[in-house]
């Protein structure tokens, strides 16, 4: 049971705070996490790790020289957003590009793949590597589906060492990407975890039994079995790791007992003792194994082991020096302090020279936020109610979160003058941030890519406003990776690009493009009902969703309509009748 806290709520960020207050030689607070509180040399590249809170020492314990430059922290056991990422990434960056690397669960390849698409649209190279070591979560066929638990920290330590030594982005992405194929882990459960401000455990495994293959969110396992005795433990762990194996492993591995929460010391060095046992009597020498608490989950009984099999580069990277508030190896010089601006100073930092036209199609992104509020608050229910039907009924009420805080984020910035870019950018990290959940980060990241498509421009002509399109849809696509047919925004969404660009580029005027975009995507928003969904939450409810549309691609298709009406008719609003947007709005090759 979690007992020590004031208000649950605020559980997460007051024990970060705690962290860095007990580690300020290593670690300093940034708007989203931690980074490192010494120096980096210059072009070094930054490994940013990162997920939900609950898990130390992972993810912020693992910050320091020879290993991770930062940290993005979650709410417990929840991503953290797109923009904490981000900041956090923007903090790390010495010059050398950015590798992220977290598990691989939904949320976090949604909210780190949305930062991802930000930090290399404004030139900070940025790459992904996911760990995937838990055989239990898919078959080895599948290995790309599988979730990341306590191999996070094989992954971590050897492309934290590869940048330390100095290699570059290609490198430190191909270490990692071997290292994960090269680790395999399996957990146990004997009862859940609870959490702060709960009044019971997330689960409960039956008295006298054991949960096998656990995840670390509170997930139970995917079969129960009698309580084992530590060494019949052993072997059935050891035994299922062996014959998962990869196919070209060889005889030297690291071991990790990783203990969850409550298992104590003694019991994981006893069951250690087993398991070294059976890898030597296996023919397979243990490389500087480890055994602790590594990545938990509260206070989860249970425990997991992790094999990392070596080759010659990895075994020199893994025993290279470290040096975090709870992963120390070998020595490493001294670092001295360097100085980071403060969230205020972020802020005063960031100047712009806004042009009088990106502050006029500022102006004019702000009024249609207001309008996608307008029609999001006026369809909410009816959106709740499809979603409900093979769903979980929350896509009228998170849009309704997101459109809320991206339409006053948008009125803010606007309302001081600066560009459009800033306008879309600002609601767009609202909305992620405030919406969270799956929609949340793709509605996100779609108006960010928006704004840093239309930029901070002296002039803006027709075709920047199908760059902005074109951004919008293929951000929501790669960040989603849902195709036609799945039953998607998607569906809708591919229709509307497709549609508005024909039109724009056979002539016509930015205003009737988006008309007959719009058609189009409520017109494809409708033929949905006839899909089975081959994505998403509804996809184990798919008969249930046959003969409703998807809730996402009608929230979309009315939105598109709205916008659509509104752009046709603000020409002829007095407060943004300008000539410069005028041309940005209605014309096709006009300069603005």
């Amino acid at each position: 049971m979690t007992q020590i806290f004031d208000n649950p709520a605020d559980f997460a960020d007051e024990a970060l705070d705690g962290f860095v207050a007990a580690n300020r030689g290593y670690v300093a607070r940034v708007d989203g996490g931690v980074v490192r509180s010494t120096e980096v040399p210059a072009g070094q590249v930054a490994l940013v790790v990162g997920g939900g809170s609950g898990h130390y020492p992972a993810f912020a314990g693992l910050v320091g020289p020879g290993l991770a430059a930062g940290s993005a922290c979650g709410n417990m056991f929840a991503s953290p957003a797109a923009g904490q990422v981000y900041r956090v990434a923007k903090a790390s960056n010495a010059g050398g590009g950015v590798l992220l690397s977290y598990g691989n669960y939904a949320g976090d390849v949604l909210h780190f793949g949305q930062a991802q698409l930000r930090l290399n649209a404004e030139g900070i190279e940025t790459r992904t590597v996911l760990v995937t070591d838990d055989i239990a979560s898919a078959p080895l066929d599948q290995i790309e589906k599988r979730r990341g638990i306590a191999g996070d920290l094989t992954v971590f330590k050897i492309a934290g060492a590869a940048a330390e030594a100095g290699l570059d982005l290609d490198a430190v992405e191909r270490l990692a990407i071997r290292t994960n194929y090269r680790t395999r882990s399996l957990g146990v459960a004997f009862d859940g975890c609870t959490l702060p401000g709960a009044d019971a455990p997330l689960f409960h495994v039956p008295e006298g039994q054991m949960s096998l293959g656990l995840g670390i969110h509170g997930e139970p396992g995917i079969s129960e079995h009698p309580m084992p005795t530590a060494s019949e433990l052993a072997d059935l762990l050891v035994s299922k790791l062996l014959a998962d194996k990869p196919d070209d492993a060889g005889n030297r591995v690291v071991a990790i007992v990783n203990g969850l929460g409550t298992v104590k010391y003694d019991e994981l060095f006893l069951l250690f003792g087993k398991i070294e046992k059976l890898l030597s009597a296996a023919g397979l020498t243990v490389v500087e194994p480890e055994c602790g608490e590594l990545v938990t989950s509260l206070d989860m009984s249970g425990l997991s082991l992790t094999l990392l099999w070596l080759d010659e580069e990895l075994e020199e990277l893994w025993a290279a020096p470290a040096d975090t508030p709870a992963f120390r190896k070998g020595n490493l010089a001294p670092r001295a302090r360097r100085e980071l601006a403060g969230p205020e100073d972020a802020v005063a930092g960031e100047v712009e020279d806004t042009t009088p036209a990106a502050a006029d199609l500022g102006r004019l992104a702000a009024a249609v936020l207001a309008q996608i509020q307008d029609v999001v608050i006026e369809h909410e229910d009816e959106l709740g109610n499809l979603d409900a039907i093979a769903g979980d009924g929350d896509h009228g009420i998170g849009m309704r979160r997101g459109i809320d805080a991206a339409a006053a984020a948008g009125r803010d910035v606007s309302a001081a003058g600066l560009s459009v870019q800033r306008v879309l950018t600002a609601a767009g990290e609202a909305w992620s941030e405030r919406a969270g959940g799956t929609s949340g980060a793709l509605w996100g990241s779609a108006v960010i890519a928006a704004g840093l498509a239309l930029g901070n421009k002296d002039a803006y002509r027709g075709a920047d406003a199908a760059a902005a399109v074109t951004a919008f849809v293929d951000a929501i696509t790669a960040l989603g990776k849902a195709e036609p047919g799945d039953k998607t925004m998607v569906d809708a969404l591919l229709p509307f690009k497709d549609t508005f660009l024909a039109a724009f580029d056979g002539g016509a005027q930015v205003a009737v493009a988006l008309a007959s975009a719009a058609t189009a995507a409520r017109e494809a928003a409708d033929a949905t009902a006839s899909l089975r969904p081959l994505k998403g939450r509804a996809r184990p409810l798919a008969e249930k969703s046959v003969g409703h549309p998807d809730p996402g691609a009608v929230s979309f298709g009315l939105i598109a309509a709205r916008v659509s009406a509104y752009i046709d008719t603000a020409l002829n609003d007095t407060p943004l009748n300008d000539s410069r947007l005028a041309a940005s709005v209605a014309g096709n090759g006009a300069e603005a």
